[in-house]
């Protein structure tokens, strides 16, 4: 009998703690059904092994998402699995299966394009930097300013994204009256694989939601006197923080006061520019895994589609 996969919490703290339990299959299963359990299984280990949120765990996950939807694919282009599906097309779990797919396009469409505004900010802030002089961080400061905008207005769609996933998380009927054992497992795969979605999309949004570091808040304070201490660079303050969290720290270091001191201005810009090259890079990498992850849930939709409306024709 199957586990139910435990949801991470929905909170809007920036690492949340996620509990996967394993996925256990009937011992007869389909070689492709046991293919699914093993994808499933190697993210609740990769869940186990971390709760911190940060662009190379959530890119990971996304990967991981992508090789569970394309062993669906290959499960529903078995006749056998055809056959069993189109037979149960007018039951409430169908539309349900249907309608989650939906949501979760809609969610990957939806962070893609605040991915993709967020990317073109960066870049702005980056050409601004690169044009820039040592001492003159007033210049400057209009494109910071805009990119902390940018920043405030991502972090107001992902939580407004991961509000939708809480609310519609437990939309997807548990109820499935059949003795084909094979078409139990069918479901259950497909079911567990929409509670995976909803945890990795969580993971995505609450990494995009993660809390903005700028001036006057208490958060700065602390880090503004370690940073004139030679202590904010420190490797285990940048354990601590994600990718946005150490552009945001880079940035509003630059709007500190330098004491007229030109080297120092220049290693801030550099620090910067460090943080920003590895924060692009880390948005394109979840770009490309968000468009090849919304091919593949079409793909899963439309199959599964086509499967339980040649039935009815």
């Amino acid at each position: 009998m199957l586990k139910k996969i435990t949801m991470p919490p929905f909170s809007p703290k920036p690492t949340p703690s996620y509990r996967v339990r394993s996925i256990s299959f009937p011992a007869r299963s389909h070689p492709n059904i046991r293919r699914i359990e093993e994808e499933l299984n190697k993210l609740s280990t990769s869940w186990n092994e971390s709760s911190s949120v940060n662009a190379e765990r959530v890119q990971a996950r996304l990967t991981g998402l992508k090789e569970i939807y394309t062993c669906i694919e290959s499960l529903l282009n078995l006749p056998l699995t055809q056959q069993a599906l189109a037979q149960h097309q007018q039951e409430k779990w169908v539309g349900d299966m249907l309608d989650g797919l939906i949501r979760h396009l809609d969610v990957c469409s939806n962070t893609r394009d605040a991915i993709l505004l967020m990317k073109e900010s960066v870049r702005e802030l980056q050409s601004a930097l690169r044009r820039s002089k040592a001492g003159g961080e007033l210049s400057i400061e209009s494109n910071i300013n805009a990119y902390f905008c940018s920043r405030k207005k991502m972090k107001k769609e992902a939580a407004k994204f991961l509000a939708a996933l809480k609310q519609k998380a437990n939309s997807i009927s548990s109820m499935l009256n059949a003795d084909d054992h094979y078409l139990a497992a069918v479901v259950k795969s497909l079911r567990e694989a929409n509670w995976v979605s909803i945890s990795i999309f969580s993971s995505l949004l609450l990494f995009l939601s993660a809390p903005i570091l700028k001036p006057k808040t208490s958060k700065w304070s602390l880090i503004s006197k370690l940073v004139h201490k030679g202590v904010a660079a420190s490797e285990s303050q940048e354990e601590n923080m994600n990718e946005l969290e150490n552009v945001d720290v880079a940035l509003t270091n630059l709007l500190v006061p330098n004491s007229g001191n030109v080297l120092d201005q220049e290693e801030k810009v550099q620090s910067a520019q460090r943080m920003l090259e590895v924060l692009d890079i880390s948005i394109e990498e979840l770009e490309n895994e968000l468009e090849c992850l919304f091919r593949h849930l079409i793909h899963t939709r439309v199959s599964l589609l086509n499967i339980v409306s040649h039935q009815l024709e």
